[in-house]
Formats: structure tokens, sequence, C-alpha cells
């Protein structure tokens, strides 16, 4: 895994088909070409952050993983698309994959409103304007969405045959019901059963945490993590998690040793 690229195993073709008949979007092949214009764009605004690394670097995995982050709203995510550059899909929730008015209802009732404590009546027009953008641009992401109900079964699957086909998996599991926040309170636990599901079936995924520090730009990633070495006192998915969340809060005051830092 580098800044540069992964070494992977298998980088499947626009189309590639699974083992299961699921296809599989590649986040290089299957995006609409109108969207390197977008990211252009952006580009322009948003300056690329600086990655160091507490170990190893991304030069060193021969093999997809699981990159845990911080959300920070819009910023991390929005850093990740346009600097890291790796073959990797998002995990996001579904209601911005359904639609202009399921983005707006979104926008409006949850992101804006219950995350970024906007008014309500500053979230419903600011919602409005934006929402066409948000929406066309979240038909460029190839993201892979997640959903509260058995419909999660579906993004096991996807997930699943994303990594067999060569594609890192990145992930802002925060639990965000009420808000951002620097210090992470909790992380949800789908990424855990993903994890296991994988091991039951045989694979070992690596799990990398990550951190996005805004005042300065910088995303500090830790050491990759076998699922394996965390279930060695027993499957338990709250306390995974909860370990993974400390982890990723360790890395925001992370600081180098005397030696420069690893950068991409």
């Amino acid at each position: 895994m580098n800044g540069s690229g992964a070494r992977v195993i298998f980088r499947p073709g626009r189309g590639q088909k699974a083992a299961r008949g699921f296809v599989v979007k590649n986040c290089q092949t299957d995006r609409p070409k109108w969207f390197a214009i977008v990211r252009g764009i952006l580009k322009v605004f948003l300056r690329r952050p600086r990655f160091v690394f507490t170990g190893k670097t991304f030069q060193d995995a021969d093999e997809p993983f699981l990159l845990l982050s911080n959300h920070v709203g819009a910023s991390a995510p929005l850093r990740y698309e346009l600097y890291l550059d790796l073959p990797f899909r998002f995990w996001g929730t579904y209601e911005l994959t359904n639609g202009l008015k399921s983005v707006y209802r979104y926008l409006a009732d949850v992101f804006l409103y219950k995350k970024k404590h906007f008014p309500r009546f500053l979230a419903v027009p600011a919602a409005f304007v934006i929402s066409p953008f948000v929406n066309l641009a979240y038909k460029g992401l190839c993201l892979i969405p997640t959903y509260p109900d058995l419909r999660f079964l579906r993004s096991l699957r996807e997930s699943a045959d994303t990594l067999s086909g060569g594609q890192n998996l990145v992930i802002f599991p925060e639990d965000s019901s009420d808000g951002y926040h620097d210090k992470l309170r909790s992380f949800l636990t789908g990424f855990v059963v993903l994890a296991h599901v994988l091991y039951v079936k045989g694979r070992d995924v690596p799990i990398c945490c990550a951190y996005y520090r805004r005042k300065d730009r910088t995303v500090i990633v830790g050491e990759p993590v076998r699922f394996s070495e965390l279930i060695k006192d027993g499957y338990d998915k709250y306390r995974i998690a909860g370990l993974l969340c400390g982890m990723t809060n360790d890395l925001a005051s992370w600081k180098p040793d005397a030696s420069e830092p690893k950068k991409d």
C-alpha cells in the first residue's frame, strides 16, 4: 500500500463480476467522466493534507484493508476522495444514494440540523440549495450504501466482493447522532460485523485507523492490526469497536519522534 497506489492481488475491469455474480464497481474505471472535472474544481479550494504514519506506510501492505477514520463533517471524506491515492470505495449512508429527494431530506433533517447543529430555519433552505450538487457528487463516488436493517446484508456482500477485487474500504464509523466531535465518543459496529464475516470465511482482514487533524491538515495513519488479534479474548463487537475508537483518538495527539515522520 503506498500513497501512489497499492500493490493489489487483482483489479477488476469495468463491470467485472465477482464469483457470486455481484457486479463490483471499480473506483477508477466505473466513475462518470464528468466526475474528474468536479474533483479538479474541488482541488482548487481544498489543499492536499499531509499523510504521516506511526509505523508501516501504505507501501508495506500486499492486500486490501479497512481504513477507519474520523469524519470531521465533510472535511475528511473530501480529503480522502481527492488525495488518498489508493484504489478504494467509501461506506456511506444509503440516504445519499437514493436520489435528490432522499438527499435533500437527509441534509435538512439529519446532517445540517442534527449533526452540524444548524437551526431549522437555516437547515431547510441550505439543504434546498446544496442538495442538487451533493446528489450529483455522490453519483460519482461509487459509494457502498449502508443500511440500518436487513439490507445491510447487501452492504456486506458488496464490501466482501470489493475487497476480493483488490480495492480497499474507507469507513467512517463514528456515531455522529449528536454531531461530530474532535474526541470520538464511540464507533458503530457495522465494520466489525464485516470483519467477522470475512474471518469466518477465511479472510483475516487488516484494519487500519487514521485520524484527520483539521488544524494542521494532517492525516495520521496508525499501524494495521489483523482481526484475529482483536478477537484473542473473544468476539464482542462492542468491545472491538470501542478499542479501535480509542486507537483512533490516540492518533489525534500523536507526534513523531525526533526523526522525520514517514510521509506518503
